[in-house]
């Protein structure tokens, strides 16, 4: 194995803090992970890390060759980026990190057509609704819904995001329709939950005419921690919940849902859908490949019109849609 690739292990070493998850990465056992190490401390002459029995930490001349050799990396990837620039077409490998729902509905599509353009492409899709480490486990691009909490990568908001109040036509024949927030909340709700992500508050207007904001909770004795499956229990009958418009994968009429309360007003709660990635010079690849999914879903997004005039519905207006 080069020098090159050698200190490229080295960092990840560090970066993942484990040895483990490190040869993880390169789909490498342990122990030839650990040989390559002391080689490279062999060739350098010097050690680079302390090892314990359950951790390791760096040796002086490890800190000062950590820092040399991540400036290595960033040039390599720099001059690989110039390279790919001159390509006729875009080629490479692309790791792509997004949560489940939106990698199975709206990526997978874009992904199965770009592939087909652009053959010379390797596309790694890693889907897991907790946020991944984009830098430290090496994906070119991750797709965030939400708000935006890291400082130091580069984000496109490719996408609003827009919800609404849904429940089953089944739901509503059984509790009846409920025209105001305290008849809601008497009402069992389906929440999603994924650790220490709980979904469970709606940021509404007290009433349709005020411009006053609340956060109400939600009640229900079903949480789950995926997508599909809370909007197979909400199609269900089991109860009404707040979900983001591009978890309707279809018209809400197909689906048997009827929107609630639309004569209030439903914040966004400041949030979208972004791509992020972690250097503002970002490969060709990654920003074609972004271009795609904007293409594919539209601007406004498409499913936008699974609710008919949603444009005039959760706007405070008093009649509802």
């Amino acid at each position: 194995m080069s020098l090159t690739n050698q200190l490229s292990l080295f960092i990840d070493v560090v970066q993942q803090g484990s040895f483990a998850k490190a040869a993880a990465l390169h789909d490498m056992d342990n122990s030839s992970l650990s040989k390559q190490i002391k080689k490279l401390e062999a060739s350098l002459g010097v050690q680079l890390l302390n090892r314990s029995t359950r951790s390791f930490s760096l040796t002086p001349a490890g800190e000062e060759i950590l820092a040399q050799a991540q400036n290595m990396v960033e040039t390599l990837k720099q001059i690989k980026n110039i390279a790919d620039s001159y390509q006729s077409e875009p080629t490479g490998v692309l790791r792509i990190t997004s949560p489940i729902y939106f990698g199975q509905q709206y990526l997978q599509p874009v992904i199965t057509r770009f592939m087909k353009q652009y053959p010379k492409v390797q596309i790694t899709l890693s889907l897991d609704d907790k946020r991944a480490d984009i830098i430290g486990e090496h994906f070119d691009v991750a797709f965030r819904i939400g708000k935006l909490t890291e400082s130091n990568l580069i984000a496109k908001k490719i996408a609003n995001t827009n919800f609404a109040i849904v429940a089953s036509e089944c739901f509503i024949k059984e509790h009846g329709k409920p025209q105001t927030l305290e008849e809601l909340l008497a009402l069992p709700a389906v929440i999603y939950s994924n650790g220490s992500l709980n979904l469970d508050t709606i940021h509404i207007s007290e009433t349709p005419s005020s411009d006053k904001l609340v956060n109400i909770k939600m009640h229900g004795n079903y949480r789950v921690s995926d997508v599909r499956t809370m909007m197979d229990a909400v199609k269900g009958g089991l109860g009404y919940s707040r979900v983001d418009l591009f978890h309707l994968d279809s018209p809400i009429n197909e689906l048997k849902l009827i929107p609630l309360l639309t004569d209030y007003t439903l914040s966004n709660m400041n949030t979208g859908i972004y791509a992020v990635y972690p250097h503002r010079k970002h490969t060709p690849l990654v920003s074609e490949f972004i271009k795609a999914v904007q293409s594919y879903i539209g601007t406004p997004p498409f499913w936008e019109q699974h609710i008919p005039n949603y444009d005039q519905c959760y706007k405070g207006i008093q009649s509802p849609c």
